[in-house]
């Protein structure tokens, strides 16, 4: 186990996608968990499931038999914060529409881990095997265990460039206005011989009275004064 959480330790986030990062988070799962044959992360956006990252088409396949059916371990567990395995998926009972789906496949066990994310769950990580039981030993549930909290904070890693990026982008957004509508103030006091309340007052008004916005409005202005090149 400590190897496990070695080699996933090393997985390097920044500057790289999501998506990337989670496909070789999963393939150390994969290899690290014992009984697995096919691993998935499934992540729930907005109540949507879906996998972001799998090893083996026995995983994706099983995960989207829940997706259709709205139910299933890997759903279950990324929305209530719970483990969920399966030890034989021909006894088993919970789940009777995809049960009666994923019988007509290879899939025998599995066990899924939700993703904790600030006090929540975002989904979950799922293992898949041939045979039965192959999840009983308390191993698995330990690998498994390490390879969701990686998973956890490498989307929040992402989710917290993401709103770093917005913000830096709204910032540009109302520099860019600001300068705009000073610019247009300038010209308003120009052509009106007015102060730059009164400018301002100008544009508050042709804003309210056209229903743009006040930077839109400001950069008509601007822009009716340039001289064509």
């Amino acid at each position: 186990m400590d190897d496990v959480m070695r080699e996933l330790s090393r997985v390097t986030l920044g500057g790289r996608e999501l998506s990337d990062v989670l496909g070789e988070i999963t393939g150390i799962a994969a290899r690290a968990i014992p009984g697995a044959e096919a691993v998935s992360t499934t992540l729930i956006r907005d109540d949507k499931p879906f996998t972001a990252a799998y090893t083996g088409e026995m995983a994706l396949t099983a995960d989207e038999l829940q997706y259709a059916e709205d139910g299933g371990p890997c759903i279950d567990a990324g929305r209530g914060g719970v483990v969920l395995r399966i030890d034989d998926m021909r006894s088993e009972e919970r789940w009777p529409a995809y049960i009666a789906r994923v019988r007509e496949t290879e899939v025998r066990s599995s066990l899924s881990v939700p993703l904790p994310y600030q006090g929540s769950w975002i989904g979950a990580l799922n293992v898949y095997s041939t045979q039965p039981q192959a999840f009983a030993g308390p191993e698995s549930l330990e690998a498994g265990l390490g390879a969701a909290e990686a998973i956890a904070v490498a989307v929040a890693n992402a989710d917290a460039h993401a709103q770093l990026a917005d913000q830096a982008r709204n910032m540009r957004i109302a520099m860019e206005s600001r300068a705009v509508i000073e610019q247009a103030k300038g010209v308003l006091m120009a052509q009106r011989h007015c102060d730059a309340e009164q400018a301002f007052e100008i544009l508050r008004q042709a804003s309210q009275r056209y229903n743009r916005k006040l930077r839109e409005i400001a950069a008509g202005i601007v822009e009716s004064t340039q001289t064509p090149q």
